[in-house]
């Protein structure tokens, strides 16, 4: 019979249920403790093992993920009606580093990818429009539709515009997060063309633009400027039927997987998400790295309160020095703005299980397994060392997951409790948190992680998802690259004049 609730860790006063449903009065026994139920529990939420007096922590995975709002007995459902978080807002951090386990011998697969001019890896050969403003959408969306119906493009995996409603009216930080990211996004390797459209009385002016880019390959990243022609279709059609030519020669090659980036994401996450799909995206993760690759995770605000599992992994003073000021000054973000730090489980999450934010972050941490944190990259910024990185972005699904691209991540492991169709630029692999899910939405999930609670070892999972990230690599479509979810969100933080 399969389990129907879970003790994640010895130390834990609650259990998790596993069940689709439980009802009241039915007692089981799990991690040596039998308790009778009091509420009817659904899939994800607590049940308590023991009672919890007010005031006391409530604890999940090992650690305190809040307090008891009132006395809690053995039996009762914990959520939001008795449980709320214990974060302060100004922490103090001592680097207290941990031992992590000395790297296993690997034998890396290879990737067969387009080895780009500059030496960078792509698995992906597309051609993008990439407007400068969002006056220009419609111009690039119409660039692309008549580059589909007049030419060709069977060798190539996609022709898309990436819009956007920035590059003008921005100030600061906006105004550099627009240009860096479009930068990082025209000089992403999985692209083998790029138009880049602009209008022409824009502040993210082509020029500047093009020095941001730094070196390029001038054969496959073209510009228009639409005010300087009589007809910016006809001229980006011209140029985009140029790029399609130039495509025709690249072909896929054997290359070292010590080249992949991948990104470490969840969104919708439930009660199950910190038992099966971050626990196996973070085991993968500790493969990729003994492997050469590099993974990158983000969402900075769902770091919170588990923060400290980070610091003390990073690989030396300066880093978590570096990871320090990556927390405090998200923090910082939030109140400049006037806004409450730990307010972050949404309603999705809440109706999955999940409380506080302690323990949310808790559940979203385990994305990055057990390595070293090697670096800290800053928004729109490229990875540059192998192993476990982390990236200043929030935690908004659609932000993140263009930003941990931007970072260059080829793909995005995606977990998912909820389940959600988006996908950003680079292949987005949804992994739902239970089979229920993946059996409702096929068309969004592309890995079912629920086989974990009903029998699968954490350790098979693992090799079949690495087979599966491969085969992605290798050209194999994700379920939104079939049906053409696939979009950009740039991180907004300050006014629109």
């Amino acid at each position: 019979m399969a389990k129907r609730i879970i003790r994640i860790n010895q130390a834990d006063n609650v259990a998790v249920v596993l069940a689709d449903e439980i009802k009241a009065g039915e007692t089981l026994t799990e991690g040596g403790v039998t308790v009778t139920l009091k509420d009817d529990l659904i899939r994800g939420h607590k049940v308590a093992l023991t009672d919890i007096a007010q005031g006391c922590d409530v604890v999940k995975y090992g650690y305190p993920i809040g307090h008891a709002t009132r006395h809690i007995t053995a039996g009762e459902h914990v959520h939001s009606h008795n449980l709320a978080t214990s974060l302060d807002l100004d922490l103090e951090y001592t680097y207290s580093p941990v031992t992590t386990e000395a790297k296993p011998s690997c034998n890396p697969p290879t990737i067969n990818g387009y080895l780009r001019a500059n030496g960078e890896m792509g698995i992906r050969n597309e051609l993008w429009i990439v407007p400068t403003v969002g006056c220009v959408n419609g111009q690039a969306q119409a660039i692309v539709k008549r580059l589909t119906e007049e030419c060709d493009t069977s060798h190539i995996d996609d022709v898309r515009a990436f819009t956007h409603n920035y590059g003008c009216s921005q100030l600061g930080s906006d105004h550099e997060n627009t240009r860096s990211a479009l930068a990082a996004l025209i000089k992403h390797p999985n692209t083998g063309g790029v138009l880049v459209l602009g209008l022409g009385c824009e502040n993210n002016q082509l020029a500047t633009l093009r020095d941001t880019l730094g070196d390029y390959d001038p054969s496959r990243i073209k510009f228009l400027v639409a005010q300087e022609v009589d007809d910016e279709i006809e001229e980006g059609v011209a140029i985009g039927k140029q790029l399609i030519e130039t495509m025709k020669s690249d072909r896929r090659q054997p290359l070292p997987m010590s080249r992949l980036k991948v990104g470490l994401k969840c969104g919708g996450s439930d009660g199950l998400s910190g038992i099966t799909a971050n626990p196996l995206v973070g085991m993968v993760s500790d493969m990729l790295i003994d492997c050469g690759a590099t993974t990158i995770m983000t969402e900075v605000p769902e770091m919170f309160g588990a923060e400290t599992i980070l610091m003390n992994r990073a690989v030396d003073r300066k880093i978590f020095n570096k990871i320090t000021s990556l927390i405090n000054d998200f923090k910082d973000y939030f109140r400049s703005y006037g806004q409450p730090i730990y307010e972050n489980p949404s309603p999705g999450n809440k109706a999955g299980g999940i409380t506080t934010l302690e323990e949310k972050s808790l559940g979203c941490v385990q994305k990055g397994g057990t390595k070293p944190v090697v670096d800290v990259i800053g928004y729109a910024r490229q990875a540059t060392k192998s192993g476990l990185n982390l990236l200043n972005a929030p935690g908004n699904d659609l932000v993140a997951s263009t930003a941990l691209a931007l970072a260059g991540c080829h793909i995005v492991l995606f977990t998912t409790g909820r389940g959600t169709p988006f996908g950003t630029f680079v292949p987005t692999m949804k992994i739902s948190t239970n089979t229920a899910l993946y059996e409702k939405k096929k068309h969004w999930i592309d890995f079912n992680a629920g086989t974990i609670i009903e029998g699968e070892s954490i350790n098979n999972a693992s090799k079949r998802m690495l087979d599966k990230i491969i085969d992605t690599a290798n050209g194999k479509l994700l379920e939104h690259e079939f049906t053409g979810a696939k979009e950009i969100a740039i991180f907004k933080t300050g006014v629109t004049l």
